[in-house]
């Protein structure tokens, strides 16, 4: 009996086997962040420290604070509440950053006491002289799921040597200890677009793991549609598979977990291989998955995704007993997708074959570059580097936001959740035009930024602290430019062009440097209005000349003519105006006459005739002959080539 029990058990224990080993052989890389210290000065450094899985890192971001240890020395563990109402918290400006060792109960507990003391963020010592490790949330434990969605601060684990000159330098009391803790690197921001992914899984009975997944896939929906319709992401989702050993390929047990003969392969959600859904089912609706991505992502509708798992998970759950092909069938066809391509995708699932899409799957598990292999769900990936903290949309926005470069940020980024405020104070030490309520300070998740802005279609250039200047053809609407202006007698002068991009020039009529301008008097200088006779009279941005008697002065040519003299002039201009249009009159008549005669000769319809149907001589200087004798010609050669 117990021989038979084991048989039926060994498939799946060999299973559990191949993946802990694929766990403890794999490549398991630590993501990090700097700590660096700013006080005491014998102490200034800047040190790696482990990110913590746990809590909200706050990705492109940094903290100052001061540094606190437990007095007592039972207390240095944080495995029990801390006596006092936050006793921790912070009485100044600066946040408390708490520190305490390693050991005795889970590293997130530690946290979450922390959290309840008033801390603002918390650093766990090693004990040990070893590289640094990934503190991670309990997988599965009653008194964990109480707190760990609770926990906000931000956690990291630092070397025993380095946690161990800050407990001296706080020992010694004399001086204070800061610290800053500084996430703004831990992401690469290369470029302008950021590229992420998710390992999720369709399985939503595998506990607070898959409650998890699924809850931030539904909130976070709506920022990854707008980041993939905007171009500023590429998002990839992926799933873990497992393989059946070959002796077990044709077990029950490997049947019902597995397709492709036991080449992909996922757990039973149930654990029990007689009832329930069968770890076969959630392969399959994985695989769904990632096709509904593919065939969506070929007419540039990636971002579909997002809505059919979000829908299944609602109308098709394991809970609702409606996990099925047909379920899913109704999903695909409420969202327009071409249900023939995605099951041409998916591909026979019995062929004893490999499946392209799930075979990737598995390749891209293996961790490369910068990213450790994936064991654990859900994982998610920011440029290659894995996300650690609590899977929280607005923690997830600010991770992916930090992976873009400096002031490329899409519009979703500067939102209310993740603006720092900064320039609510004092502008941000930016530059600022108080008359025209314009500034150079920018909130970004990352801090303020000091940089000329863009107002009104008018741009601002200078280096956004201490000064910015507007360039550009809309500049003059901006306090003109900066440059000189005046208005006399309901007439506006102005030294700015909005035909040059920079600079001022003054208009004609002043003399200046285009700040200063002044009048010049044209009638003193005897710039102008010199013609015998004139009078010389000067104005504000110009002159009056005025002729003796009853002529008329000619600005260009500096001179005075007779008004009768221009009169005349006019008049024989009117008169050779006439004489050329009646011309042209005359001679269009005449050409639409003879032409009218001409086409008639041809023919009623206005068609050539052959030679012989015309023996009438023409005169040699008829026009008509010439028009004639060419339809003669046109009339042989296409007789001849009918011949042909």
């Amino acid at each position: 009996m117990i021989t038979m029990e084991l048989s039926r058990l060994l498939p799946m224990i060999t299973m559990m086997i191949i993946l802990v080993v694929k766990e403890t052989e794999g490549r398991f890389v630590v993501e990090k962040n700097s700590i660096s210290v700013l006080s005491p000065e014998s102490l200034r450094s800047k040190q790696d420290a482990a990110i913590g899985n746990f809590g909200l890192p706050d990705y492109g971001g940094s903290m100052v604070g001061t540094v606190v240890y437990p007095q007592k020395p039972a207390s240095s563990f944080g495995c029990s509440r801390f006596d006092g109402d936050k006793p921790f918290k912070s009485n100044s400006s600066r946040p408390t950053i708490l520190v305490l060792d390693r050991g005795e109960c889970y590293f997130a507990l530690k946290a979450w006491h922390a959290q309840l003391a008033g801390a603002a963020a918390l650093i766990v010592v090693d004990t040990v002289d070893e590289p640094l490790i990934t503190m991670d949330s309990p997988e599965a434990s009653t008194t964990a799921d109480d707190f760990i969605e609770k926990l906000t601060i931000p956690s990291a684990f630092v070397h025993l040597s380095f946690g161990q000159s800050i407990k001296d330098a706080l020992q010694k009391g004399d001086q204070e200890v800061l610290l800053k803790l500084d996430w703004s690197e831990s992401v690469p921001h290369p470029d302008q677009r950021v590229e992420y992914e998710l390992w999720t899984n369709s399985n939503d009975e595998c506990g607070a793991r898959c409650d998890e997944q699924m809850n931030f896939i539904k909130n976070f929906k709506g920022h990854a549609q707008i980041l993939e319709r905007g171009g500023y992401t590429m998002f990839t989702p992926h799933y873990i598979t497992w393989y059946c050993p070959k002796p077990f390929v044709f077990s029950e047990q490997c049947k019902s977990q597995c397709i492709n003969h036991g080449r992909y392969c996922a757990p039973d959600p149930e654990q029990d291989f007689g009832e329930g859904y069968s770890g076969k089912q959630v392969v399959l609706e994985n695989l769904r998955q990632l096709c509904v991505h593919r065939v969506a992502n070929e007419t540039n509708r990636s971002w579909v995704w997002w809505d059919y798992v979000t829908d299944f998970h609602i109308r098709c759950s394991m809970k609702k007993q409606r996990y099925s092909i047909q379920c899913a069938e109704e999903v695909i066809k409420s969202l327009g997708l071409p249900s023939d391509k995605i099951q041409k995708c998916m591909g026979d699932p019995e062929a004893d074959v490999e499946n392209e899409v799930l075979k990737m799957e598995q390749d891209a598990q293996v961790g490369r570059g910068s990213r450790g292999d994936v064991t654990i769900l859900p994982t998610l990936v920011v440029n290659n580097v894995q996300y650690r903290g609590k899977l929280e949309r607005t923690a997830v926005l600010r991770a992916i936001c930090s992976g873009f470069k400096e002031t490329t940020d899409p519009p979703i980024c500067l939102s209310g959740d993740l603006e720092t405020n900064e320039c609510l104070e004092n502008n941000g030490g930016c530059w600022v035009d108080s008359e025209h309520g314009i500034n150079a300070c920018k909130d970004t998740f990352r801090g303020r930024v000091c940089e000329c802005p863009s107002v009104n279609g008018v741009q601002y250039q200078g280096d956004g602290y201490t000064f910015c200047k507007a360039v550009g053809p809309g500049r003059c609407t901006v306090d003109n430019g900066g440059c000189w202006s005046d208005i006399r007698d309901g007439k506006r002068f102005s030294a700015c062009s909005v035909n040059n991009v920079t600079g001022c020039s003054c208009p004609q009529g002043f003399r200046g440097d285009g700040h200063t301008c002044n009048d010049i008097n044209e009638c003193q200088e005897r710039l102008a209005c010199q013609c015998d006779g004139c009078t010389c009279k000067n104005t504000y941005g110009g002159y009056d000349c005025k002729c003796k008697g009853d002529k008329l002065y000619i600005a260009d040519q500096d001179a005075c003519i007779e008004r009768k003299a221009s009169k005349y002039a006019w008049f024989i201009s009117l008169v050779v105006l006439g004489v050329v249009a009646s011309a042209g009159l005359a001679g269009y008549i005449f050409y639409r006459y003879r032409l009218r005669v001409c086409i008639h000769g041809f023919g009623d319809h206005g068609n050539y005739v052959s030679i012989h149907a015309s023996r009438q001589p023409e005169p040699k200087s008829s026009g008509c002959s010439r028009i004639r004798t060419s339809a003669s010609n046109l009339n042989r050669m296409m007789h001849k080539e009918s011949d042909k």
